[in-house]
C-alpha cells in the first residue's frame, strides 16, 4: 500500500498495469512502483495462462486494506466517487488455449531498466506504508514465496 507523493484526489493521474508473460509492472504517472516477476520456475503462482481481468471499485476495507485497521474511513466525506477518463486497453485475445498476441508488441517484452528499478526502490522506500511480505501477523509461518 502506498501513500503517493501527490494528492490523488486533486487531479487525474495515469495508473498503468503492464502485464506480460515475464512480469507485471505497476506505474503511477510513468513512475514504476511495483514489479511482480514471473517466478513459476521456483513454484510461485503467476497469472500466465488465464484471461486478464481488472477490477476497479470502492468499498469499505478497514480490516484488511488499511494496515490492520489503523486507518479509518472518514464516513463524513461520503458519498465516495471515482472518475475514469482516457481508459485504454491493449491486450490479446485468449482463445483455444493460446494467445493471439504478437510477440513484437513493445509491452509484451517490457522490463524495467536500471533507472526503472531504482524508481521502484525510491517509491517503496519513501511512500510504501504497507508491504504484505513483511506482515508477520498476516503470515505467521513466513512470507509468501514471491517475497523471497
Amino acid at each position: 500500500q502506498f501513500h503517493l507523493w501527490f494528492d490523488p484526489t486533486a487531479d487525474f493521474h495515469t495508473y498503468c498495469i503492464t502485464w506480460n508473460p515475464k512480469r507485471i509492472i505497476f506505474t503511477v504517472d510513468a513512475t514504476p512502483i511495483r514489479e511482480f516477476k514471473n517466478s513459476e520456475s521456483v513454484g510461485v503462482l503467476f497469472p500466465n495462462d488465464l484471461p486478464m481481468r481488472l477490477y476497479a471499485s470502492l468499498w469499505e476495507a478497514e480490516n484488511w486494506a488499511t494496515r490492520g485497521g489503523l486507518e479509518k474511513t472518514d464516513w463524513s466525506k461520503a458519498p465516495f466517487t471515482a472518475f475514469y477518463r482516457n481508459y485504454n486497453v491493449e491486450g490479446c485475445v485468449w482463445a483455444n488455449g493460446k494467445s493471439s498476441c504478437p510477440a513484437n508488441a513493445p509491452w509484451f517484452t517490457q522490463e524495467l531498466d536500471f533507472k526503472g528499478k531504482n524508481r521502484v526502490k525510491w517509491a517503496q522506500r519513501k511512500y510504501m506504508v504497507y508491504n504484505y511480505c513483511t506482515d508477520r501477523k498476516r503470515f505467521p509461518q513466513g512470507a509468501p514465496p514471491e517475497c523471497s
